[in-house]
């Protein structure tokens, strides 16, 4: 079981212990090099925690994160000499606040504004501790900028930084999230039903249907149906059912822990590890977070609407009543939709495929993710190494058969690629 702990000193400590190695690349900086990423990094450290408090589904967690990397990116693309707004790329989104001609900004007080206004938004229901530290936060930066900037330079700044968040959080509520169109599921031979110890009814039905970040963003991606649903002993079907079984009863230390580890999925805190880490500056950090979040809130939105189109039945169902195991269990709780395609492999996959373009191919890490107490942590050759092992976790825990892990790592690199193509944040 996973013991969750809150303080921010734990996250920082955690990202010290990164590794980094010769084969790390910086990406180009922007015109903000005498700005660190301090204001970005502290908020996602201040998201990631937040975000413990008010548990969420994988794509619940990246559509927040991923409006806060947008508006974080928006409201400091100004200062940034080279890159451009993503406004007019950015599906629906509409023309942002100007900053005012012939007069000065400092660049960190409207990212600070900016990251604060959108978690309030976003965490309308958070603990009382949490807004409090929301509001410590914007003002501790705020301090710390009053040492290098005049009280109206930062007034100045932080309504403009409040602005873009304003108009990017009001542009939010139209993309389909809170969409309550009852679902029921369809009955039928090898289709979804919910599933133990909770049965409880299918989540996130309508996601799938939610606006793209990026229009496109999923063209070529999927990778077409499942196996084939059969029941017959010498099915290729009922073959990676048996696998399945047979792993839960062969399985390791090693593999349960793999299972446990990737259980939340949190790749903005790897994110913010690695920003700790190569410093690169408050530009690269919001490009950075800006472009993670918007591939696997696509990835995710792309993946559900191909779950519900399958309406795959889960290996637990199978294997209590097919194979006649009606004891048998996975090792956490399977989630409340169907199987195919792996929710984790795509997003992990769309994740790692932006991290990579962003730092380089062999990123050699260590991840200690913040959350997790007693767990040691584990290195990566690559962040598409990583990928691979979350959707492996997948299958240790018995919730996904091999081949759809294996088959959505495409997937989401796909995804991933597409919008770096797509996506211009340079001019």
């Amino acid at each position: 079981m996973r013991h969750i702990i809150l303080p921010s000193v734990l996250l920082m400590v955690c990202a010290l212990l990164i590794t980094s190695c010769q084969d790390h690349q910086t990406p180009t900086t922007p015109s903000t090099p005498t700005y660190s990423a301090d204001v970005v990094t502290s908020w996602l450290t201040m998201q990631l925690n937040i975000s413990l408090t008010m548990p969420a589904s994988p794509p619940v967690v990246a559509r927040r994160f991923t409006y806060a990397g947008i508006a974080l990116y928006e409201s400091i693309v100004p200062g940034m000499v080279g890159y451009q707004s993503l406004a007019p790329q950015l599906n629906g989104l509409p023309p942002l606040p100007a900053v005012t001609p012939k007069v000065n900004y400092y660049w960190p007080a409207c990212a600070n504004a900016a990251l604060a206004t959108m978690n309030r938004n976003l965490y309308p229901t958070a603990t009382a501790t949490s807004k409090a530290s929301i509001d410590s936060l914007e003002a501790a930066n705020t301090v710390l900028y009053l040492k290098e900037s005049t009280a109206e330079e930062l007034n100045r700044s932080a309504e403009f930084g409040r602005q873009i968040a304003t108009v990017i959080f009001e542009w939010s509520k139209s993309d389909g999230n809170d969409n309550t169109t009852p679902y029921t599921p369809p009955v039928g031979l090898g289709l979804w039903v919910p599933t133990p110890p909770a049965f409880a009814p299918a989540v996130l039905t309508n996601w799938g249907k939610n606006r793209l970040f990026v229009k496109g963003s999923d063209i070529g991606a999927e990778q077409g149906p499942p196996t084939p649903y059969s029941e017959d002993p010498a099915s290729a079907y009922y073959a990676q059912a048996k696998e399945l079984y047979d792993i839960s009863h062969s399985l390791t230390a090693e593999q349960k822990t793999i299972a446990l580890f990737w259980a939340d999925n949190s790749w903005f805190d790897i994110l913010n590890q690695v920003l700790a880490i190569e410093k690169p500056g408050m530009g690269v950090a919001a490009v950075a977070f800006a472009q993670v979040g918007i591939a696997m809130s696509d990835a995710a939105i792309s993946l559900l609407k191909e779950k519900y189109r399958y309406n795959a039945i889960r290996p637990i169902t199978y294997i209590r009543t097919v194979m006649n195991q009606p004891t048998w269990n996975t090792v956490i709780p399977t989630p409340a939709h169907p199987e195919y395609p792996s929710g984790h492999s795509v997003m992990s996959a769309a994740a790692a495929q932006t991290l990579t373009l962003l730092f380089g191919t062999n990123y050699k890490y260590l991840d200690t993710p913040y959350h997790l107490v007693n767990v040691k942590p584990r290195s990566y050759n690559s962040f598409e190494e990583a990928a691979i092992e979350a959707g492996d976790s997948r299958v240790y825990a018995g919730i996904h058969y091999r081949k759809t892990c294996d088959v959505s790592q495409p997937y989401g690199k796909k995804i991933a690629h597409n919008i770096a193509n797509i996506l211009k944040f340079k001019k």
